[in-house]
């Protein structure tokens, strides 16, 4: 069937344009915005140090990085639906333009709160350019060439979150805390040109935005995201059991009005009946809850019980960061080729296997080289997962919904990443209590730079049996990607139009 060209992308299989400049343009902001969701906890202390010196307690600076993270989760649903509506380049451009002023900002702050505001501003620029990422990809690449396009944006993903501890803790140590933010201007202005130039304007469609499912969507993740992150720092106190109920009451609510509504849904429901689509979105919050949890316990592990330096630590995880970097984009091209499962069961295997061979090591006897171990393993294990959950995801994707799907992608990424966090700082101060009687919170080792041998011991142990949780959680991912149907364009005949 002769297939015509649009001025727009692609129309079936025939790309007008190589669409490979404008997705790395649009990966060096992403990029950015991942590191930022992590380079902050490294910076804490010195952050504290400077910022809010008198209080005793972590409550105040843990905002810095709660508030990015509220920020940056809530509007997903509505930013992916102004991508569609205003264009993917002019949405990324605004949100990039928003997130690079607030790292300069941030970096000038005078005081705690005057941070914690501009950080908030930070991670709405990231909420707007997050989803666009992923239509471009939707848009611009044909469905059975989208798993390389896809390894390079699952490689950023995984890379970013690992490079996040590095960076901040050779940007602090050399130059000082303002620079984890000032870092960001020059990325910031490099990113806007090339996106600028190379990234095209896609074709905008008309939506009727859904104004009650936007407040009800908006609330309901607002009072879960915030119940969650600062569970732990309440003590889960009544009111905050309160907060998480009522959003969740809320989210159900407003996903009885997204499937009854006459006019055009904020999620549209019937994206769900892919199942393809369905089973990425449950498989990619396992993943998140398992990438963002791994990190706190193995962190206070090796600075406090075996008293590496938060530099130290990071470089721990370069063969991680290596090798998901090199063998990401490899994976999404042998994904346009085969069946999605046959990477993404081995990837969650591995990562899985690694963080319980790290409980394994996670002693005070172990030889620090022999961390280097899970770390390659994970590295490996990361090619098979960000890349092929998302191109997964996404290949079957209307064009006109490009937004609104990448949009719930990305939500549902960062409700897993936030109920990680709430879950490993709730199951790390249970194995504290249980190891380590009448130890107080994580919060009281803090101010330690390593931990005397006889607490050594038992507290080790402690972060070893709760790191087994991401582990955990990584294999209900593995049963829940059995549940994929290979892809279409595998399945039909030879030189039939996809």
């Amino acid at each position: 069937m002769t297939q015509t060209p649009s001025p727009t992308g692609w129309t079936g299989s025939v790309p007008t344009r190589s669409p490979w400049p404008a997705l790395w343009a649009m990966v060096i902001g992403f990029f950015m915005i991942l590191v930022d969701t992590t380079i902050v906890s490294v910076a804490n202390p010195a952050i504290k140090a400077a910022l809010d010196p008198t209080t005793a307690n972590l409550d105040n600076v843990v905002w810095v990085t709660s508030a990015y993270l509220l920020t940056y989760s809530v509007p997903l649903l509505i930013t992916g639906r102004l991508g569609d509506r205003f264009g993917p380049k002019n949405v990324y451009l605004a949100g990039l333009a928003v997130f690079t002023v607030a790292s300069l900002a941030c970096g000038l702050s005078s005081s705690l709160g005057m941070l914690i505001a501009f950080r908030a501003v930070q991670g709405l620029g990231a909420a707007l350019m997050t989803p666009q990422t992923m239509a471009v990809i939707t848009r611009t690449f044909p469905p059975a060439q989208r798993g390389a396009a896809m390894g390079l944006w699952g490689a950023t993903s995984g890379v970013a979150m690992l490079v996040g501890p590095l960076a901040g803790g050779l940007l602090v140590d050399g130059l000082g805390w303002e620079w984890i933010f000032f870092i960001n201007l020059p990325v910031g202005v490099v990113g806007f040109v090339l996106a600028w130039i190379l990234v095209p304007k896609l074709e905008t469609h008309p939506h009727h935005f859904d104004i009650v499912g936007v407040v009800l969507s908006a609330a309901a993740l607002f009072l879960i995201v915030f119940g969650l992150q600062e569970g732990e720092a309440y003590d889960w106190a009544g009111w905050v059991w309160v907060m998480i109920v009522a959003g969740v009451v809320i989210l159900a609510g407003f996903l009885w009005q997204q499937a009854r509504t006459r006019s055009e849904a904020l999620v549209p429901m019937e994206l769900f009946r892919d199942r393809n689509f369905s089973v990425a979105n449950i498989g990619i919050a396992t993943v998140g809850f398992a990438v963002t949890s791994m990190s706190l316990p193995l962190m206070f592990f090796l600075q406090l019980a075996r008293g590496l330096t938060p530099t130290e630590s990071a470089l721990l995880l370069v063969p991680m960061a290596v090798l998901a970097g090199v063998l990401s984009p490899f994976a999404g091209r042998l994904l346009d080729r085969v069946d999605p499962r046959v990477l993404l069961v081995p990837g969650l295997l591995l990562v899985g296997g690694s963080l319980v061979l790290y409980s394994v090591l996670m002693n005070v006897d172990t030889p620090i080289w022999a961390f280097l171990i899970p770390s390659a393993l994970m590295g490996i294990g990361n090619a098979g997962m960000w890349g092929p959950l998302a191109t997964t995801a996404t290949r079957n994707l209307p064009r006109h919904q490009a937004g609104a799907g990448a949009g719930i992608y990305n939500t549902t990424r960062t409700v897993g990443s936030v109920l990680g966090s709430a879950a490993i700082a709730a199951l790390m101060q249970a194995r504290l209590a249980a190891n380590l009687p009448g130890s107080g919170s994580t919060a009281d080792f803090s101010s330690v730079s390593q931990l005397p041998a006889q607490v050594a011991a038992p507290f080790s142990v402690a972060m070893a049996e709760t790191i087994l949780l991401p582990g955990g959680v990584l294999l209900l991912g593995v049963v829940v990607v059995l549940f994929l149907r290979k892809p279409e364009h595998l399945r039909a005949p030879q030189g039939a139009r996809v």
